[in-house]
């Protein structure tokens, strides 16, 4: 039974209390066995069957649970670094799809990749991110657009879960806009995704989640209700992508078709931000998007007022977000977000555990849960935050392993 000690803090991240509340034990260690964690708690009680054991050092830094990425594109073709230039010269994102760009562009990229190149490139990206502390990801499709390339993405991520070592939860996007092909004919690929790939996908174990974009170049609310009760009739959990360019009531619909996030909320209202309290929906916060499309950020501080989760994430994608570093996404959290770093934490492992239903073995270093925790050069997690470099991370475990060392 393998023991980390000499930690200086120790953030057990626990489900309990508020956003604010990291459960900080001082002078810490943590023991695992088979790669799930059996005691934690102060080194001085640490209990005398783990004395003799395989023993690793914190060298006196700080440990976190592994970081969860809740909201990730991974999977796609190509990059689109030209509408970073657009969008500094005054285009907006509506303008940029218009014009070609934009989800189709990737689109189009993503059907011309192979699969092989598709698995490559995302497991080049797990490799950034492991060294980053990340060892949990979710995974959405929604760059393929027809039933083969959607197809694709999922078994690439199927084949990224199974081979390891992140834990890979995957999402069903095919509902990420109605793709070019049918844009006279919108009923036709909602059936496509209600009556085929849905079922199809949910019975073949290619997804858990079925997500959706509500939005004015997307869909509407009552095409999200059609599609994400299919989905649920398949067995696939409803998220949202909502309230991203303006206040389109997106908060109280993923309230009511039962969703377990609602994801970017950036234009969310306080009735909004109310009805996800009362209906336990975890709230996504974005902020390298709000960041990317010089947009207004989620009001993420009145939802801790209002007593709300908010996880923190990502958002990787080719176009409004290209960044996987999610350290940098939770820093913005802190100053464009208004959260502490606590706050941030938090959003960044348990309820991002929570907001991808992997709080019962991932978030939070206690005995049951998947022993996965990065140890960080930082003396607490003010100053990690505070002081922003590029990588803190000393070492990454999964499921007790070493898969990244300084």
């Amino acid at each position: 039974m393998p023991v980390l000690t000499d930690i200086s803090t120790l953030y057990a991240c626990k489900s309990e209390g508020q956003q604010s509340d990291v459960h900080p034990v001082q002078e810490a260690a943590v023991a695992w066995t088979n790669g799930l964690i059996s005691w934690v708690g102060p080194a001085g009680d640490l209990p005398a069957e783990y004395t003799d054991d395989v023993r690793y050092s914190a060298a006196g830094q700080v440990v976190i649970p592994g970081l969860v990425d809740c909201h990730t594109h991974l999977g796609f073709g190509g990059w689109r670094a030209d509408e970073f230039e657009h969008r500094i010269r005054g285009y907006s994102y509506l303008d940029i799809a218009r014009g070609g760009g934009g989800i189709v562009k990737t689109m189009r990229q993503t059907r011309e990749s192979t699969k092989l190149e598709l698995l490559a490139s995302c497991r080049s990206h797990l490799d950034k991110m492991i060294r980053l502390g990340v060892t949990t990801v979710e995974c959405k499709s929604g760059y393929g657009l027809d039933e083969l390339s959607e197809r694709k993405l999922l078994e690439v991520y199927r084949d990224l879960r199974e081979s390891g070592p992140v834990q890979i939860v995957s999402t069903f996007l095919g509902a990420h806009i109605v793709p070019p092909e049918f844009k006279k004919n919108r009923e036709s690929y909602i059936r496509l995704l209600c009556d085929r790939m849905i079922p199809e996908f949910a019975e073949e174990g290619l997804a858990e989640f079925c997500d959706i974009f509500v939005e004015d170049s997307a869909y509407s609310r009552e095409e999200a209700v059609r599609i994400l009760e299919a989905g649920k009739r398949a067995g696939l959990t409803p998220k949202l992508h909502v309230d991203q360019l303006h206040d389109g009531g997106g908060a109280e619909l993923a309230a009511s078709v039962g969703a377990i996030s609602a994801d970017h909320l950036e234009y969310i209202g306080v009735a909004g931000i109310e009805q996800l309290r009362r209906a336990n929906v975890i709230g996504v916060c974005l902020p390298l998007a709000s960041l990317y499309l010089n947009q207004r950020p989620m009001p993420a501080r009145k939802f801790v007022e209002a007593g709300a989760k908010v996880a923190v994430a990502t958002d990787f994608n080719p176009g409004s977000a290209p960044s996987l570093h999610l350290p940098l996404a939770m820093m913005l959290a802190c100053t464009m977000n208004r959260l502490t770093p606590a706050e941030v934490l938090k959003g960044a492992t348990m309820y991002a555990a929570e907001a991808i239903n992997r709080g019962n073995n991932s978030g939070s270093i206690e005995p049951g849960k998947r022993a996965d925790f990065a140890v960080l050069d930082v003396p607490d997690i003010n100053h990690w935050m505070y002081n922003f470099e590029a990588n803190v991370c000393s070492e990454t475990f999964i499921l007790g392993l070493p898969r990244h060392k300084k």
